[in-house]
């Protein structure tokens, strides 16, 4: 079956970068677009970016010009590059990917935690 999973969370300085890295296995269609969301505590879960199958992206406009999205359709593998973090940006990180029906299939989340 499907499987989607996050690593490359942990505890960053403000200012500090992370790499997020999300892998899907079980793969057997072609995806589609591909996300990033965030669910800091007692908050909505929120997109921070997504890529559609085309490389066109899309980001939070808390985020510009900080993070950057990219996608290895080969590995399918999506990852969120994170520049200049504040500690607003601690939150658990969630990926997820679209088929080409709209179904989405989630990964567990991973922490990122910027300390001040």
């Amino acid at each position: 079956q499907v499987q989607v999973a996050e690593s490359g969370g942990g505890l960053v300085q403000a200012g500090g970068s992370l790499r997020l890295s999300c892998a899907a296995s079980g793969i057997t269609f072609r995806i589609n677009a591909m996300g990033w969301y965030r669910q800091a505590p007692g908050k909505q879960r929120e997109l921070v970016a997504d890529i559609s199958s085309s490389f066109s992206t899309n980001y939070a406009e808390s985020v510009k010009g900080r993070f950057t999205i990219s996608r290895d359709n080969a590995k399918n593998t999506v990852y969120l590059q994170m520049n200049s973090l504040k500690p607003e940006d601690t939150a658990v990180y969630y990926c997820n990917i679209k088929t080409p029906r709209a179904y989405v299939y989630w990964g567990q989340g991973t922490q990122v935690t910027v300390s001040s």
